[in-house]
């Protein structure tokens, strides 16, 4: 066996591990990197990067149906389903050689394209090579979640690492799951021509706001997407032309048939064949237990992103990388806090929400303040006719910002000062304060954080010290 002695070695090639040995080589570290897929893991290939040209798409379709209001004859859209399948490999090739294993070795990273699994605690095997190295980090990663639904085995299924690759319309798409990845794929496929039914046992979007995510359930309603929650799956089996979902209701059974079954159920950490316990890494079904300076139970290891209990999204394992890279090579200690991260469901309407929900802020404190300020009351939404949804910020009756939801065009963008306002401590006044560019649809924050000050102007000892000063002249 070839054996190297790096200072850091990565173990998995996605968004988080690419993440931290770009870093450490720009700072002329030893990297070695060691994939067994493909580089730029489930973001790139099977998740962030193809389901928002898929989402592009379905947009572009409705906007030909949605254009009388702006004078234009409206016409239904020619679908070639292949060429929207070319899209999202055109999409996909066009970001690929930012993560390439040419770039990161022109980097002066070592890349190992084999499996990888731990020896001992600070031994690392992959392919013909053994790695020894000063620090370790696993970032390899989550797979889809698969249900234990009855009969699932007996039938054709997709998740998210099969859906981007079809290049023929499903004619009725049967979704199991209402998150983020199920609602995005329903709505794009049903803009797509489509018909959509979407299944949940639970709630959709059940870590959202509920005020917010009724903007979102009313359009996709609106748009003809067929939505079944609080109904468990009870079977499913193979049809002739698809796949027969049955579901349990009150008193007798709900049968829905399609062509095409997704699974959206959730992801689980990929820790198969890492040999964790040699290690003596912990794990669980979670994923690998980390400290809050993403530390394992091995001091020479780190886990971070997908891998690992937390928020799963491709901006908290960047968060996280710079994390790792901190505390591996400056000792600097620091540690992980979620309490700033934005998050986006890239439906349409968009929901953006930073800092705590309403429920949440009303479980710690006694008092809060909500305050609101809709699209429609604003005069790009107005000219683009992009008038559903409104902001909604939570805030402490000294003005201090808590938390915001955004359900509406954009809120992924709109939301971002609101970011920065919660990681600076700014309060609404600092909002208030603010001079956006007239018109664009940021101006609903600083009309919120108005709105937060409002009973304060009208009050009567504010008018009583404006008519004093009017008699002093």
């Amino acid at each position: 066996m070839n054996e190297l002695t790096p200072d850091i070695c990565v173990i998995g090639a996605g968004a988080a591990g690419l993440s931290v040995a770009a870093a450490a080589a720009a700072f002329g570290v030893p990297v070695v990197l060691v994939e067994r897929g493909a580089m730029g893991g489930d973001c790139l290939n099977v998740g962030c990067v193809p389901s928002k040209a898929l989402i592009a798409a379905g947009r572009r379709a409705q906007e030909m149906r949605e254009a009388t209001a702006f004078g234009i004859t409206a016409v239904e859209p020619q679908l070639n389903f292949r060429r929207v399948n070319n899209h999202l490999r055109g999409v996909i090739a066009g970001i690929g050689p930012t993560d390439s294993e040419a770039r990161f070795r022109a980097m002066g990273v070592t890349v190992i394209k084999a499996e990888a699994r731990f020896l001992d605690r600070s031994t690392v095997v992959a392919g013909e090579t053994r790695i020894r190295a000063r620090r370790f980090v696993v970032a390899t990663g989550s797979r889809p979640a698969i249900p234990a639904i009855p009969g699932l085995a007996t039938v054709d299924y997709h998740t998210n690492e099969t859906i981007f690759s079809i290049t023929r319309k499903p004619v009725h798409l049967i979704v199991v799951g209402a998150g983020p990845i199920g609602l995005e794929i329903a709505q794009a496929m049903r803009r797509l021509g489509s018909e959509v039914t979407v299944i949940e046992a639970g709630t959709p979007l059940g870590h959202e706001d509920p005020e917010l995510v009724a903007v979102v359930l009313e359009r996709l309603r609106r748009e003809g997407v067929s939505l079944r929650t609080g109904m468990a799956i009870r079977r499913v089996e193979p049809r002739r032309s698809g796949v027969r979902v049955i579901l349990a209701g009150a008193d007798t059974e709900v049968t829905v048939d399609g062509s095409d079954l997704l699974i959206a159920a959730g992801r689980q950490p990929v820790t198969d064949g890492l040999a964790l316990d040699a290690a003596g890494i912990i794990a669980g079904p979670a994923g690998i237990k980390v400290n809050s300076k993403l530390r394992t139970t091995n001091r020479r290891v780190y886990a971070l992103g997908d891998v690992i209990d937390g928020p799963r999204f491709t901006h908290v394992a960047s968060y996280q990388a710079g994390i790792v890279i901190r505390n591996i090579l400056f000792r600097l200690g620091a540690k992980t806090d979620y309490g700033s991260l934005p998050r986006v469901t890239y439906c349409d309407p968009e929901l953006a929400q930073v800092g705590l929900t309403e429920a949440e802020a009303r479980r710690r404190r006694r008092t809060i303040r909500v305050v609101r300020w809709p699209y429609a009351e604003n005069d790009r939404a107005r000219a683009e006719r992009h008038t559903e949804g409104h902001i909604k910020v939570i805030a402490a009756p000294n003005g201090r910002i808590l938390g915001v939801g955004i359900c509406g065009e954009n809120a992924g963008e709109i939301i971002q000062p609101w970011v920065l306002a919660l990681q600076q401590g700014l309060d609404l006044k600092a909002m208030a304060g603010l001079a956006s560019p007239y018109p664009t649809l940021t101006e609903i924050g600083r009309r919120a954080a108005l709105e937060f000050y409002r009973p304060r102007l009208t009050s009567p000892w504010v008018r009583r010290i404006i008519a004093l000063l009017r008699r002093l002249g």
